[in-house]
Parts: structure tokens; sequence; C-alpha cells
């Protein structure tokens, strides 16, 4: 029986890495280069130092860019494209599904704390999580399965009993390696990625219900 859920943040809550990679691929036009989702795919759902799109940029045009004014128009170009960003389909029916179930829920994001937690204090969706682990905690992120060893060990759950959702190929091996089911709710900008092992494929959370989903989880397993 499952008795915890833990969600990904960047991609599955909020669709932050479709406006992440939108806003580099922008940069590098504005260069005159192009970044192919290709060499973009490995760096989704690990470490910002997977990529260095920068140093990437610089490879393209045979020429030093300046950083830090990239950088700023990157970043004001992020701000604009996620205005138009929210909540993904189904996401907050699922958290209100899973606290009237008794689920404890958890959140293992390979961003940073602040970066997450400012996210949801925008959306109210903060305190539906009884537990929240990020890079901070960790000396490995994703596909590393320490995060979501360490939101279960808080949680008090075994990996046996614990679902948890992911929109990208680096989070679900995280997920898989930490011997948990595995849901995959796949973004824009994921959906074509090739994936590993995973329990269920799901086009958003407004597909299913978490009933179903729990349910189906736990006939396969019998």
């Amino acid at each position: 029986m499952f008795r915890a859920v833990v969600f990904d943040f960047d991609g599955l809550i909020l669709d932050t890495e479709t406006s992440e990679f939108r806003s580099f691929q922008d940069v590098f036009e504005k260069h005159g280069a192009v970044l192919e989702l290709d060499v973009w795919k490995d760096c989704i759902g690990t470490s910002p130092s997977a990529f260095d799109p920068y140093r990437y940029l610089e490879q393209c045009i045979g020429r030093p860019v300046d950083r830090e004014l990239a950088r700023a128009w990157r970043k004001e170009r992020f701000e604009q494209l996620m205005k138009e960003e929210s909540v993904r389909p189904g996401v907050e029916s699922y958290l209100r599904r899973a606290t009237e179930l008794g689920l404890k829920i958890g959140l293992a994001s390979s961003s940073s704390r602040a970066w997450v937690e400012g996210y949801l204090r925008q959306f109210d969706l903060l305190h539906y999580f009884h537990c929240i682990r990020t890079r901070d905690d960790v000396a490995r992120v994703k596909p590393d399965p320490e995060l979501y060893l360490r939101a279960l060990e808080e949680l008090g759950v075994a990996p046996a009993h614990a679902v948890a959702f992911e929109d990208s190929p680096n989070g679900a091996l995280a997920a898989k390696r930490a011997g948990m089911a595995c849901v995959i709710v796949p973004n824009p900008l994921t959906e074509t990625l090739m994936f590993g092992e995973t329990d269920l494929r799901l086009s958003s959370m407004a597909e299913m219900s978490l009933d179903e989903v729990i349910a189906r989880l736990e006939k396969s397993r019998r």
C-alpha cells in the first residue's frame, strides 16, 4: 500500500523548463547560433553544472561572449515567458486528494530551496508539503537517488510505499534508483525524450485521478 507521494518541481508542478530552454534558444539566436534540444536535453532535471550554455555558445560562434550581459538578457527573457505560465493541469487536485487520503506529501528537486519555495508561495501550494528536499540538502542531485531518499527518510516512508511524479528522464531515473514507483508526466519540452523504466505515463495529471493512478500501480504490483 502506498503511503506517500513525492513530486518533482520544475517542469512537473510548474513548467519552468520550457521557458528556460526557450530563453536560452533566444540568446543563441541573438548571437547568430542555434541551440538544439538534443544538446540541451541531458541537463534537464539535474544540476546546472551538467552543461554550460555560454561556453557552448562561444564554441558555436567562435568568439567570446559578454556573459554578464547575456545572463541579464536571458533572465529578463525567461521572466517574460514565465508570465504566461501557471501551475500545470491537475497538480492542485492531486495535492488536495493526497491530503484527503492521508498520504504524506514530499517534494524532491534539483533546484535551490529559494527557487522552489518562492514559486510554491506564489501559487499558494507550499502548505501542502510535509517535506521539501532540494539541492541545498544533498551532495548529489538527480539522477542520483539521494534527493528522493532524503525526502522519504524525513517522511518516514519506505521507498516501496511511495510514488514519485516526474517529468524528465533524469528525474525518473533517480526515483527508480531510490526504489520507488514512478509516474511520468512529461511537459512540452520533455515529451519527445526517451525515458527508461517507469510505471505509468500521463499526458497531464488532469488525465487520470490520483485514486486511479494509485489503484493501477497497486494492481501492477500484485
